[in-house]
């Protein structure tokens, strides 16, 4: 498993070897322990979450607070930009954001750690997601950051005239001046 850091040292993107032949491929999806190490500390994943969102869907901000959850998001199928946000008021990059390319293609997974927030847009679908958490969902705890607030200023890879297909709930998100956000 090789890890690699993103311009907010803390998100890492997971990446796999796949060993393939004329059958097709084999790639273990994760090693904990290698990710432990890595981050220096224990990650307990406790339930695990799977969508499926159609070409053109814009789902987030979201995040727990309290009860945050770290997450490693994978695509399976299709095409997603994810991003993650910091949201911890006493980190140097709060309010920062970075992006990934996450595609079924490329492999690749995020490591989104407690205290950021999540979202995604899905370039080619229908995108199938799977998530791990370190924390169970907590309806009560669920925040959501609205995708477009200009303090983010979040450059969303939007198809040119077609608005996104977002849900009520993350068109009424918060702008993060007004959030619940971390300490």
């Amino acid at each position: 498993m090789e890890i690699n850091t993103t311009a907010l040292s803390e998100v890492l993107v997971l990446s796999n070897k796949r060993f393939g032949d004329h059958r097709g491929w084999f790639s273990e999806v994760l090693r904990l322990n290698e990710l432990e190490d890595y981050l220096n500390r224990k990650v307990n994943f406790v339930q695990i979450n799977e969508s499926l969102s159609l070409e053109n869907t814009l789902r987030g901000i979201h995040y727990q607070n309290p009860h945050p959850q770290g997450k490693l998001v994978k695509v399976v199928l299709g095409c997603v930009f994810d991003i993650a946000v910091d949201l911890r008021q006493s980190s140097p990059t709060f309010g920062k954001w970075v992006g990934e390319i996450l595609s079924a293609e490329n492999g690749k997974q995020l490591w989104i750690p407690e205290g950021f927030g999540h979202g995604f847009y899905v370039l080619e679908g229908p995108a199938h997601f799977i998530y791990s958490c370190t924390d169970y969902y907590c309806k009560e705890a669920e925040q959501c950051i609205c995708y477009n607030d200009k303090a983010l200023n979040i450059n969303w890879p939007l198809k040119e005239g077609i608005d996104p297909i977002v849900s009520l709930k993350d068109l009424k998100g918060l702008p993060l001046k007004q959030a619940k956000v971390f300490a």
